[in-house]
This record gives structure tokens, C-alpha cells and sequence, in this order.
């Protein structure tokens, strides 16, 4: 079992395997589409205590994840990623997890909410070709056509008797 933080033979530190407690390491940028990734800078980050019933720990601990997102003042937005995002969300856009008892887990829950909702806003629907029958559909369908008004046909009483 390695300590955490002993130093191995090339005097790094080590880390054990498995979880480690600790802030949520903050990459530089979150991956929105592969052409949109935006700083983290740019998000704004507020924690507050859980509303509803839970007992001691949901009372004193801050685990409510608000996460906020200025639209109209991002640098990393192109123009017409800004347009698009600022006529299907708004301004800003702010969600908020508190589904979970840890902050950290929270708060990617907003992050990966946040991922998905730009780029459900940011995704562009392909128009609908409007495409022709081809020669053999057209030919099958008046086939069937005259199949079933030879089947009617045939059910009507004879008239000229």
C-alpha cells in the first residue's frame, strides 16, 4: 500500500489507486461540440444549501450547485453560435442539481446539463429532401389498385340478368 503523496525512486509523488478526495480538477475547457469548447473562467459557480428534508448533513452543508453561463458576453462564441444559442436559450443560461448529497458531484451534473443543452440548442436539422416514387413503386401501387377493383367487382350482383 503507497501513502499518499510518498515519493517513489524518481522522487515523484505517488498517488494510490482508486478515489481521491478532494476539489474537482478543473480542466481548462469543457467540450460542448467539436467545433465549441468553452473555458471554465467563463462559468459562474454558486453553492447553496439543499432545500427539503434530509437531517443534519442537508442542513449545514452547501451541496445545491447553481451554475450560470453569460450567452451574450462569452468571448469563445462565434457569431452565429451566439445567435443561434441567444434565440433558443436566452441571455444566460443557468441551471441548477442538487440531486446528489456531494457538491462535487453536483456540480458536474450541472456541468454535463450545461454540455448538453448548449448543444442540443447549437444542433442544426438537416431539411427534408422531398424525394419522387420511383418507376416500379408507381407500377406495383396501380397494380394493387386494379387488383382490388377486380376483387370489388367480382362481389357485385350480376345486373344484366
Amino acid at each position: 500500500m503507497v501513502a499518499y503523496g510518498s515519493r517513489c525512486a524518481t522522487g515523484e509523488l505517488e498517488r494510490p489507486a482508486g478515489r481521491v478526495r478532494g476539489p474537482v480538477p478543473d480542466t481548462d475547457r469543457i467540450r460542448i461540440t467539436p467545433s465549441l469548447s468553452i473555458p471554465v473562467s467563463e462559468l459562474r459557480f454558486r453553492f447553496t444549501a439543499s432545500g427539503g428534508p434530509g437531517g443534519q448533513h442537508a442542513n449545514k452543508v452547501a451541496t445545491r450547485a447553481e451554475l450560470r453561463f453569460d450567452i451574450a458576453g462569452s468571448p469563445s462564441l462565434g457569431p452565429r453560435q451566439r445567435t443561434r444559442l441567444l434565440e433558443r436559450l436566452g441571455p444566460e443560461v443557468r441551471i441548477v442539481a442538487d440531486g446528489e448529497r456531494s457538491q462535487m458531484r453536483n456540480r458536474q451534473v450541472a456541468v454535463d446539463r450545461l454540455r448538453s443543452r448548449l448543444a442540443d440548442a447549437l444542433h442544426v436539422e438537416t431539411p427534408r429532401r422531398p424525394t419522387r416514387p420511383s418507376k416500379g413503386a408507381k407500377e406495383r401501387r396501380l397494380a394493387a389498385k386494379r387488383q382490388q377493383s377486380e376483387r370489388k367487382r367480382a362481389r357485385r350482383p350480376d345486373l344484366d340478368e
